[in-house]
């Protein structure tokens, strides 16, 4: 058997406020997550992100503690077009969340922001250049 991605699992101090800025960037999740302490979404092609709270990770893993810095992952959102990135960057920030780095057009030839989550993980918003 060969091993194959299956999910993409984030650990996060804040449930409810994790899950409702995934939603503000289209992901489906289940209701009544808000309070769970783990929650899952699966995406089109069947992967799925996984979101633990800080405490179920300790109930099996004790030591576990939160990275003081650096990431360790990065998640990037395709956009429909450059106009939808600078859109969802101003939603997102209206909304109270972190900008990062503001919408710019990348060198390698797409328009490009990242948003921090919650957790102050870095998001990628990016589309095709038009």
């Amino acid at each position: 058997m060969t091993p194959r991605l299956d999910a993409i699992s984030l650990i996060v101090s804040d449930m409810a406020a994790s899950l409702a800025f995934y939603r503000r960037l289209g992901l489906e999740l289940p209701d009544g997550a808000d309070g769970a302490p783990h929650a899952e979404a699966t995406l089109p092609g069947g992967t799925r992100v996984l979101w633990d709270t800080e405490e179920t990770v300790r109930t099996y893993d004790p030591g576990w503690t939160r990275p003081e810095a650096g990431e360790r992952l990065g998640l990037a959102f395709r956009c429909d077009g450059p106009a939808e990135v600078d859109a969802l960057y101003a939603e997102l920030l209206a909304a109270g969340h972190r900008g990062h780095l503001k919408p710019w057009d990348a060198v390698w030839g797409q328009r490009y922001a990242v948003v921090l989550d919650p957790d102050g993980m870095g998001v990628s918003l990016f589309a095709d250049a038009s």
